[in-house]
């Protein structure tokens, strides 16, 4: 009788425990509750840009949640950057160095959060490159995510399934509705 030489198969064990613990470290740094309070805190001024700019308080609020770790990513803590938003060029204000795709790049630094909220709609309509944005129904939120990531606004390539995973958990598209509902009453006054 042959006896096999065979030998356990570990190698395949490494990668497959990373991948089933992967969702865990991406969301370790912030719990459901820090995502329920920082929706809670924000979603006001979300909802203002949203009637101010024609921008979904709910890709705000969920770009916000997901660039900042809920407000506690260094950007967020030490520069009030909610959005991830570098430098580039034009900017004139107070900057931050952080390491992202390459090491110590220059991000913007705003004195409150509430800056950062504006600088960030302002960055959405003042650049080309996101103008089919806003040829999109504002309450088409997959919409919006799938073109901020067609635009190159992250390089994560999950960015757009993170964005709408985040709006469909936490039921965040309720924000879009309120605001839009200002938006109509709004437009009745005038």
């Amino acid at each position: 009788m042959k006896t096999s030489n065979l030998k356990p198969q570990t190698s395949y064990l490494i990668p497959l425990t990373f991948f089933c613990f992967l969702p865990f470290f991406l969301f370790a740094q912030y719990t459901e509750t820090d995502i329920y309070n920082y929706i809670e805190t924000y979603k006001g001024i979300a909802i203002e840009k949203m009637v101010e700019y024609k921008i979904p308080a709910s890709i705000t609020l969920a770009q916000g949640i997901f660039e900042s770790a809920c407000g506690t990513s260094r950007l967020a803590t030490a520069g009030n950057n909610h959005f991830g938003i570098k430098c580039h060029i034009e900017w004139k204000g107070d900057t931050i160095r952080h390491d992202d795709d390459e090491r110590q790049e220059c991000f913007r630094k705003y004195l409150r959060v509430e800056d950062s909220y504006n600088d960030h709609s302002l960055f959405l309509t003042s650049r080309p490159r996101y103008a089919k944005l806003f040829t999109l129904d504002v309450l088409d939120y997959p919409g919006w995510a799938k073109e901020l990531k067609a635009a190159g606004y992250a390089t994560n390539p999950q960015y757009a399934d993170k964005l709408i995973s985040i709006i469909n958990r936490f039921e965040i598209a309720k924000q879009d509705t309120i605001a839009f509902r200002i938006f109509e009453d709004i437009i009745k006054k005038e």
